[in-house]
């Protein structure tokens, strides 16, 4: 994640900001054993699609945050858990 978030830097020269990188990305982080299934229509199979790709967006933008060492150890913290 921490990659597409710098290949989104980039994207003056590339144009593939955070909401291009999710779109093409988000199929494949985020593959739905259901959209592969013959189940989903076409307008559903979208819609599925659409939503990963906006998570996707959101875990680009906030990347730093998401990602971070202090979140980490507040999380384990939370849960109990010693290093």
């Amino acid at each position: 994640m921490r990659h597409l978030a710098r290949l989104a830097d980039y994207c003056s020269i590339t144009n593939m900001h955070t909401k291009n990188l999710a779109i093409v990305w988000a199929p494949n982080l985020l593959r739905s054993k259901q959209i592969e299934s013959a189940c989903f229509s076409g307008t559903a199979a979208f819609m599925e699609v659409r939503i990963q790709s906006v998570v996707v967006e959101f875990i680009l933008n906030h990347v730093d945050v998401l990602f971070s060492s202090k979140l980490s150890s507040v999380i384990r913290e939370g849960a109990g858990v010693s290093r």
